[in-house]
């Protein structure tokens, strides 16, 4: 997470009106102090635009760490799964950075879901595009029964961040002038035998497809 905030473009945009901000307040402030009003509206007005812009984009590059851009269909994670008992199996999840999680899961299916920003077309001009954050992953039972009275398992797949757009948007409307994230987006998959699995996020939402032919999708 560290070393995709450190590359994020919105940081050294943040980085650097930031600090032209920070250098128009001093300049104005000398200004004001020299009794040049005029210079110093202008450069206290120039140099809040500045700080805002710094701020917004700070936020941006915090608030978008753990989600990952898309365009078209790709890869989110491989996925390795394997019974160990009756309604339990394991689950290895491999991330297409390298990092890999385990988990036992109870249930007769493998459910993921996740979180999706849709940005508005006047972020899509400052780079910002679609994108998607793996929320959590648990056990599904087809018995209606079972799902009411059976183990439960689910696990959290989202990294914590110090500023949340998905939780942010929900609470404030106007920033649905920026991006949408109403919706999230599930998928499923029957258990039964030991399984390679490939989970793809593409613009219309997530999917689990096999790599051989030890599990068939429902």
């Amino acid at each position: 997470m560290f070393e995709q905030l450190t590359n994020s473009p919105y940081l050294l945009a943040a980085t650097l009106l930031l600090t032209l901000g920070f250098l128009l307040t001093i300049s104005g402030s000398l200004a004001l102090i020299r009794a040049q009003i005029s210079t110093f509206l202008v450069q206290a007005a120039l140099a809040s635009i500045f700080l805002l812009a710094g701020v917004l984009s700070g936020a941006i590059a915090l608030g978008v760490q753990g989600y990952q851009a898309f365009t078209r269909e790709e890869i989110a994670a491989n996925i390795s799964v394997s019974p160990i008992a009756p309604q339990r199996f394991t689950v290895t999840l491999r991330y297409p950075d390298g990092q890999i999680r385990n988990f036992v899961i109870a249930g007769d299916e493998l459910y993921i879901d996740a979180h999706i920003l849709k940005w508005q077309p006047i972020a899509n001009f400052f780079g910002l595009h679609t994108a998607y954050e793996l929320e959590r992953i648990g056990g599904r039972y087809r018995e209606i029964e079972q799902e009411r009275s059976s183990e439960r398992t689910i696990h959290s797949l989202n990294q914590d961040k110090p500023i949340n757009l998905f939780n942010l948007r929900q609470r404030h409307t106007l920033l649905a002038l920026f991006f949408d994230a109403k919706y999230g987006s599930a998928t499923f998959i029957p258990i039964t035998q030991t399984a390679e699995l490939q989970l793809k996020v593409s613009t219309t939402g997530l999917l689990i497809r096999e790599l051989n032919d030890t599990a068939k999708p429902k």
